[in-house]
């Protein structure tokens, strides 16, 4: 019995020297919301940091305009709250964009793959030729993969960095597809490639058709949510008017209709979204 718990103590104290002793694994680091709206927007190079000054500097200058146009702090406070806000918005319109723009040309950039497959040519030098001859907006992205794997020879790493610079779900589902066909062996290779092309084809088709008719919702939504603003930002040029805000109740005007129309416009994108599609393992 004493040489059981004799035998306990040494072992939890041998971990407890482990847990403080033992280099850790580091733990790959998160990434924020903004520098995932801007890979997915193609402005990797941009900075989180950077688009946060922008929205900063544009908030204090639509802030003073207005400020100086109309005398009245709260409007002014409105407009640059909707200025700061604009740079993030039209990146991620611009990610959304992208996403929609690559999910309709995988298809072409997987037939190109099952090509090449076929004609005999290696599946890095397969996926480094579409830097060369894939689809236009693809093309950035297989030529620093082409290079990688150059430099490096590391298969796998260089699959990594593509996904990394792609960031879009689709490609994820295409690079793991290769990843896999590349570590089982390759003897189905083109026939996994013909049937992806041929799902991501039906896939887009059907999204595109959904997208389409949803476009008269989300323009009703942004124009009903717009045109309150616009008529305050012409009433700003009437001081007479416009001083009225400047009061506790114009305040309280202000802010109900500013939790109004975000409230009522997210109700409507919730109402008509379209199921979006997660990136995997990345």
């Amino acid at each position: 019995m004493g040489a059981l718990v004799g035998l306990g103590v040494g072992v939890g104290l041998l971990l407890v020297w482990s847990a403080f002793t033992l280099p850790r694994t580091p733990r790959p680091p998160r990434t924020g919301a903004l520098t995932l709206s801007l890979t997915q927007a193609g402005l990797g190079h941009v900075r989180s940091s950077s688009l946060v000054a922008m929205s900063v500097v544009l908030a204090l200058a639509a802030g003073l305009v207005v400020q100086l146009v109309s005398g009245t702090l709260p409007v002014a406070a409105c407009f640059a709250v909707m200025a700061g806000w604009a740079p993030i918005a039209l990146v991620r319109a611009r990610a959304r964009r992208r996403t929609r723009e690559l999910a309709q040309v995988w298809p072409e950039a997987v037939d190109n793959l099952a090509s090449a497959v076929r004609a005999g040519m290696s599946l890095p030098d397969a996926l480094t030729n579409l830097g060369d001859r894939g689809p236009e907006a693809l093309r950035p992205a297989f030529a620093a993969f082409g290079a990688d794997y150059q430099l490096s020879g590391r298969f796998g790493e260089s699959l990594d960095r593509l996904k990394d610079r792609l960031a879009d779900p689709v490609g994820d589902r295409v690079v793991e597809g290769l990843r896999v066909a590349r570590e089982v062996g390759g003897g189905e290779l083109g026939r996994l490639l013909r049937n992806l092309s041929g799902y991501l084809r039906d896939d887009a088709r059907t999204r595109s058709e959904m997208e389409a008719r949803q476009a008269w919702s989300v323009n009703g939504a942004r124009l009903a949510v717009a045109a309150p603003w616009v008529v305050l930002l012409f009433m700003s040029f009437q001081t007479e008017v416009i001083s009225r805000y400047s009061s506790a109740g114009g305040v309280v005007v202000l802010a109900s209709g500013a939790a109004a129309c975000v409230v009522a416009y997210r109700l409507m994108m919730w109402i008509g979204r379209l199921p979006t599609e997660r990136r995997i393992l990345s």
